[in-house]
């Protein structure tokens, strides 16, 4: 393989959503707690106090109540505004122990850090225990680090730093002998692998593949037939061969879904119509964001499913747009056209929203020669100036219609949000 003597480390928050609510909310520590999903569903995220409990991941909340009564487990709502800061912040301090190239963001609590160049210098071991404490002392986010020659192996060396509190928060599978990653391996069960889901670990299991130790102990002859040249690659990976680089440019979407279950059932279609121009807004904002058009628009809403007393209902529509657009106004009242078409009297609508897809740069689209750029001048000053708007005073004090007031019928149930603390009016007051 081409890339070969490289040491990749994997920088992970443990249990990410729970710590960034204990950080500001230091009554929670040593305490069972569990963070919702959307509509305060299932269980997303867990302490440590909470997993002992076996309440497992995706565990919807009715299921776990009486262990939630028992043993007093601190239950909240999902407050996405403040991970994803303390995510970005969690970003920017690991940017000074490399540089941009050596970095990748791999999702809201994990980011690789290639740390090659570093072996003559360091000792890497005690360079990851640096980054873990300067994490903790400026962010009071706890985290595990694993390191490895490869990108696999470092997030399996991650997941043995999480289980095996002897290693102080950083295994280093590069300095470690191979008979004590062998044994290690022989107890970790083949799922765990990176990239390993449960179909391939069903069929792993067939082959008498149970550990990660068997794994890495089996013919590549036969992964490689057996599976795919991906799984291949996931074998070389544990073998000390890099086949996968540090990505540092997203690849460009192909669509974007906005989409919500509403906290109860919904009969109006005027609430149905609301609850579609918010998601659309916040569709387009990602639109924007990534500076990308729009060429094709579907929506589509939906009953429960779960519902044995009532038919399920589900329906879509779809329009192609004749002029590639990000414009909030155009894309918000084809959407509402849409809701007139989906709606059905007597349904109990539990869940709507908008996929945009068709998705082109907004630098490289080339308009036909009958556009008319006056207008689409006209549109992009407007949207500049709205997004201007939200920037300095919030987003909810200019939107499409009603969708933003408070109290809808519709909002999401979030009965134990916390307050969002990097807003000015819900900073935390020293007394």
């Amino acid at each position: 393989m081409a890339y070969t003597n490289k040491i990749f480390a994997l920088v992970d928050i443990n249990n990410c959503y729970v710590s960034c609510e204990r950080i500001f909310n230091p009554g929670l520590n040593n305490k069972p707690v569990i963070v919702l999903s959307n509509n305060d569903g299932c269980a997303v995220a867990r302490s440590q106090e909470a997993k002992d409990l076996g309440i497992k991941m995706g565990v919807p909340l009715f299921q776990i109540k009486d262990i939630v009564e028992q043993h007093k487990v601190q239950v909240l709502s999902s407050n996405y505004a403040l991970y994803a800061e303390m995510s970005r912040r969690f970003m920017k301090v690991l940017s000074k122990f490399v540089t941009p190239e050596e970095q990748e963001v791999y999702s809201i609590d994990e980011c690789f850090l290639d740390l090659t160049a570093y072996t003559k210098k360091y000792d890497l071991t005690d360079y990851a225990q640096t980054i873990r404490q300067r994490i903790f002392t400026w962010l009071g986010l706890p985290v595990c680090i694993g390191l490895g020659r490869t990108k696999t192996e470092a997030k399996m060396a991650n997941h043995i730093a999480k289980k095996n509190t002897y290693f102080n928060g950083v295994c280093n599978l590069v300095a470690m002998d191979f008979c004590a990653i062998e044994s290690l391996y022989e107890t970790i069960e083949v799922g765990e692998i990176w990239g390993v889901g449960r179909k391939h670990t069903k069929k792993l299991n067939s082959l008498n593949i149970y550990s990660v130790l068997d794994f890495v102990m089996a013919s590549s002859f036969m992964i490689r037939d057996q599976f795919s040249i991906v799984m291949h690659r996931t074998l070389l990976e544990l073998h000390g061969v890099s086949c996968i680089e540090l990505e540092h440019t997203q690849a460009p979407r192909k669509q974007i879904v906005a989409s919500r279950s509403f906290g109860q059932r919904i009969y109006h279609i005027d609430d149905l119509k609301e609850a579609m121009s918010l998601y659309v807004q916040d569709a387009v904002a990602r639109l924007r964001g990534e500076n990308m058009l729009c060429g094709y628009m579907i929506g589509f809403v939906q009953s429960n499913p779960f519902d044995t007393h009532r038919p399920y209902y589900s329906k879509s529509a779809a329009l192609t747009l004749p002029e590639p657009t990000d414009n909030v106004l155009t894309l918000c009242k084809i959407a509402i056209k849409m809701i007139d078409d989906l709606y059905q009297k007597d349904v109990g609508f539990k869940k709507c929203g908008v996929i945009l897809t068709c998705l082109e740069p907004k630098s490289s689209h080339i308009y036909d020669l009958f556009t008319d750029m006056k207008q689409t001048t006209a549109d992009n000053n407007l949207m500049d100036s709205l997004e201007e708007i939200h920037h300095k005073f919030g987003k909810t004090k200019l939107a499409m219609g009603a969708s933003m007031l408070p109290n809808r019928s519709w909002n999401m149930s979030r009965d134990q949000l916390s307050q969002n603390y990097f807003q000015w009016d819900q900073l935390l007051c020293v007394k």
